[in-house]
């Protein structure tokens, strides 16, 4: 197999699936390069937060890759994965199958729907009608309990997305205070841990409870999750009222792999190495969402964690197929701005240690700033 009639082939088209795209064409630029994804579509999921105060509408946050495709040669397949099978080689899909000499999988994961009665809680981070029936269910109350939560996978400590919810809840009390309604409702934030955000650093959970006592933001911390009804949050020290129920739940793999015979993490995920190498698999990686990656405790489920993952994983997957065996482990770094749509809180954590800012106007638009740059990519 030359360099020139290589074929090399990533599954998705969310954050770690673009960047892996985008270094292969540098990396090999005479390859054949297939993205195989139900979309031709990237849905830019960090700005989601703003979609329920209008600053943001879906059309803003929807990017059509025909153009980024065609400009890097780049061939896409429509289709949805059913497994990988041939030790990498062939990826089976509801359109066929496809070979390949080199894959990456950065399909994403899926959120844990377990919980009795989740269907009367939005997940925000489901997508761009989520954060519109946020919107719309906003819009449409005069008063009430909003009650906004996350939970885990118990088997896959990293498998959670915190920050997001943060957002939506101090975004939700300034748009309240904003429209001058904010003291017709009350807020209530909860979640199994006892320190919620300690992911991002030891001092995150005091300084982001203290935060919520000062604008009035109910807590109810330390308590496993039952589930849910219409108006009711179930925990197992308590039962509370809500008239709007926004939780994330923690994830999972796609939901092809638990028939795959790819290696499987504990909490369901692809099982990876520090080079982002699927296990005991040659010329295949994974990256985001879907794998399971040694490191810290406080590794997350980022963009910008995937976003290394996936460089990565493009530069270890060419290396291999030239013979090389100098892999590049990835980097172990976590940085957010939690967004309340005055400020930015600045967050980042890396072996190092952590660096947390105080709220600050710049870093609100440091934010915005960056989704630009970031979109203009792919546009």
């Amino acid at each position: 197999m030359s360099a020139n009639n290589r074929k090399l082939t990533v599954l998705g088209s969310g954050f770690a699936a673009l960047t892996a795209t985008k270094q292969l064409r540098k990396l090999n630029p005479n390859a054949e390069i297939t993205v195989i994804s139900p979309s031709k579509e990237f849905i830019y999921l960090p700005s989601l937060i703003w979609i329920p105060s209008g600053m943001r509408n879906g059309d803003d946050l929807r990017i059509d890759l025909t153009n980024f495709f065609n400009k890097n040669n780049i061939q896409h397949v429509k289709a949805s994965v059913t497994n990988i099978t041939n030790g990498g080689r062939t990826v089976e899909t509801d359109a066929g199958e496809f070979d390949n000499d080199g894959l990456i999988i950065a399909s994403g994961g899926r959120f844990i729907k377990k919980l009795p009665g989740i269907e009367h809680a939005i997940t925000p981070c489901e997508g761009i009608p989520a954060a519109e029936k946020i919107r719309d269910r906003l819009n449409g109350m005069d008063s009430g309990t909003i009650a906004i939560g996350f939970g885990g996978n118990p088997n896959e400590p990293s498998a959670m997305r915190g920050g997001p919810m943060f957002e939506f809840l101090f975004g939700i009390d300034n748009l309240l205070r904003k429209q001058g309604r904010r003291d017709k409702f009350k807020l209530i934030f909860f979640n199994p841990a006892a320190q919620p955000g300690k992911r991002l650093g030891d001092k995150v959970p005091a300084n982001i409870t203290k935060m919520m006592a000062k604008k009035g933001i109910e807590t109810k911390l330390g308590h496993k999750m039952k589930g849910f009804e219409a108006n009711l949050v179930k925990t197992e020290g308590e039962e509370f009222a809500a008239d709007l129920i926004l939780f994330m739940p923690g994830m999972t793999g796609p939901a092809w792999l638990p028939n795959s015979e790819l290696p499987k993490s504990a909490g369901g995920m692809i099982t990876a190495n520090q080079f982002a190498q699927v296990e005991g698999y040659q010329a295949t990686y994974v990256a985001g969402d879907a794998g399971s990656f040694p490191g810290p405790d406080w590794q997350a489920k980022q963009a910008h964690a995937a976003d290394l993952q996936a460089t990565a994983a493009a530069q270890n997957l060419t290396k291999e197929l030239n013979g090389q065996t100098d892999y590049q482990a990835f980097k172990h770094e976590l940085i957010c701005i939690v967004d309340t749509l005055k400020h930015g809180i600045l967050i980042k954590r890396t072996e190092k240690g952590t660096t947390l800012l105080p709220p600050c106007r710049l870093f609100h638009w440091a934010k915005r700033i960056f989704e630009g740059l970031y979109l203009r990519q792919y546009r």
